[in-house]
């Protein structure tokens, strides 16, 4: 999920800095360019941490900065399909919940959380089962597995992250500590 990678990349140091063409700078650079930026193949971009190189500078016609490719580490988050995450529920809406799982959210459809029928409760921000009074709300710890993934390069907040939480081991952390109770119980009254 989280991952340190190094990358290359190129920054535009504006004029009044070129005097002051430092790793430290190149580094506020690349870090006000690309922190929270979605990539395709790096995921996002969560820290610039280190410039190793950085190249010789290119002027480009009509532009007032000039450009020099930098060689960096970053600390990007990537989650894998399939991988079991934790996360809290930041939001519930009437077709699921979102859960924040790192700097991104994933939608935890209505579907993917319970065999049983969760009716959506506005008033109290949850997602209520009239079957076992079961409720999943916003601040709930949840354990769940990502399987579906769109990255939306140009419109980070486009992009969706789909879990689920229907299989043994996954779904609210409280929900898990009943049943493991539960289980002992079972097993110690044999």
């Amino acid at each position: 999920m989280y991952k340190r990678v190094r990358l290359k990349d190129t920054v535009e140091v504006p004029p009044e800095h070129l005097a002051d063409v430092t790793n430290s700078r190149v580094r506020k650079l690349l870090q006000d360019k690309l922190e929270g930026r979605m990539d395709e193949d790096v995921g996002s971009v969560v820290s610039v941490t280190r410039v190793n190189d950085i190249g010789d500078g290119a002027v480009l016609p009509n532009r007032p900065g000039v450009y020099y490719e930098a060689e960096f580490d970053a600390v990007t988050f990537d989650p894998d399909m399939q991988e079991v995450v934790d996360g809290n529920v930041v939001e519930v809406v009437e077709f699921g919940a979102f859960v924040g799982i790192g700097p991104v959210d994933g939608l935890l459809h209505v579907s993917q959380i319970s065999d049983e029928y969760l009716a959506y409760d506005g008033e109290n921000q949850q997602l209520a089962s009239t079957e076992s009074n079961q409720t999943l709300g916003v601040e709930d710890s949840v354990r769940v597995r990502v399987v579906t993934k769109s990255i939306d390069e140009r419109n980070p907040r486009d992009s969706k992250i789909g879990l689920t939480a229907k299989q043994p081991g996954l779904g609210k952390h409280q929900w898990l500590e009943a049943d493991a109770e539960e289980r002992e119980a079972t097993a110690e009254g044999s």
